[in-house]
């Protein structure tokens, strides 16, 4: 294929620097891939056990051999209702909807699904289409469902293959992280494929993404929102200075009022211990806990709500709370969904130099 020389346009900053759901259970069943979304944190490096991910929250590791007889006691829902968007026939614009990934069925479809669809119905002129970074759960999902979804190489080879001029790629990352820097690097090596080529910004890349992220969170556990109650979100972590995103979000809830709100991560700080320090300043008797990761996946199921001693639920139990937990991903909120399809609108319009 010979490449053409085009112009090529990066909306992004990183380019210029190069239902109720009780907490029961928990424990990974066997065969299960562990993905333990940096949400935001979503390419990243990866090895055979483990991967880093900026963008949907999660790092994947495979506890068991893929496919192993063991599966048919990992039921995470029917991934036959899940369209993964791989389909040939695109046309001239396609919009590229890029995610970490998660073997959670349901919640992928819930979720991430969701996401695309309003991407879909958003930006009809654009043919949209998926890509997921994480190749192990590629490999998983493929392995145990029969289900094939494009890692972004064989996204971007297909949408080559298609003819497509104008790509859109919206990663639907939760911050500028590592996982966001290496999609933007691997969509430059394709900036001669295109006419035109743009990246969208992930989930919170403004102090308007923030609040409005804020007020989805606050209209989602209204419920819970009380004097006796602590509301608890569990977020991924990063090494990379994104991290500050967590405490960011903590510091604009408490001024927007959410005093008992709080904000803590996975794999990074603030953690688990530092969030339960926070709520013992507190009278409060009862603590739910909700996933700040695009999808609902290993982490929420395990490393919050499961029975392990050192899940957020078995912590805050052993402090002496009455913990329930929330298992959706924040993907599954309208608000969140809409950031993601003003942000891929604001590509489209720079690719367009209208902006």
């Amino acid at each position: 294929m010979k490449l053409r020389r085009v112009a090529v346009v990066f909306v992004t900053a990183a380019l210029s620097a190069a239902v109720l759901a009780g907490c029961s259970g928990g424990s990974k069943p066997a065969g299960a891939v562990a993905e333990t979304e940096p949400q935001g944190g979503g390419g990243q490096t990866e090895t055979a056990a483990s991967s880093e991910s900026g963008g949907s929250g999660e790092t994947a590791s495979v506890g068991e051999t893929e496919g192993s007889a063991d599966e048919e006691n990992y039921e995470t829902g029917d991934a036959t209702l899940d369209n993964p968007r791989n389909q040939d026939g695109i046309g001239e614009n396609e919009l590229l909807a890029v995610s970490f990934g998660t073997s959670y069925n349901d919640s992928r479809r819930l979720s991430i699904g969701a996401i695309e669809e309003a991407l879909e119905d958003a930006i009809p002129e654009y043919s949209l289409r998926r890509a997921f970074t994480s190749q192990i759960i590629i490999n998983h999902v493929k392995s145990r469902d029969g289900v094939t979804i494009d890692n972004v190489g064989e996204a971007l080879e297909r949408a080559v293959e298609n003819g497509v001029k104008n790509l859109v790629i919206q990663p639907t990352h939760l911050m500028n992280g590592l996982e966001y820097t290496d999609l933007v690097n691997e969509a430059a090596e394709y900036a001669d494929a295109f006419d035109r080529i743009a990246v969208g910004e992930p989930l919170l890349s403004s102090d308007e993404d923030f609040k409005a992220v804020i007020r989805a969170l606050a209209e989602s556990t209204a419920e819970y929102n009380n004097a006796d109650t602590a509301v608890c979100f569990m977020g991924h972590g990063t090494e990379a200075e994104s991290n500050q995103v967590y405490t960011r979000m903590q510091d604009m809830l408490a001024r927007e009022g959410f005093a008992n709100y709080f904000v803590g991560t996975v794999e990074a700080e603030p953690d688990v211990q530092t969030v339960l320090k926070a709520v013992r300043a507190g009278n409060y008797k009862k603590v739910v806990l909700a996933p700040l990761m695009i999808v609902a996946g290993d982490h929420a199921n395990n490393d919050m709500a499961g029975d392990d001693e050192d899940s957020w639920k078995s912590v805050f139990e052993g402090a002496g709370y009455e913990v329930s937990c929330l298992l959706s991903g924040i993907g599954e909120l309208e608000a969140v969904q809409q950031i993601f399809v003003e942000h891929a609108q604001a590509a489209i319009r720079s690719l367009e130099g209208r902006e």
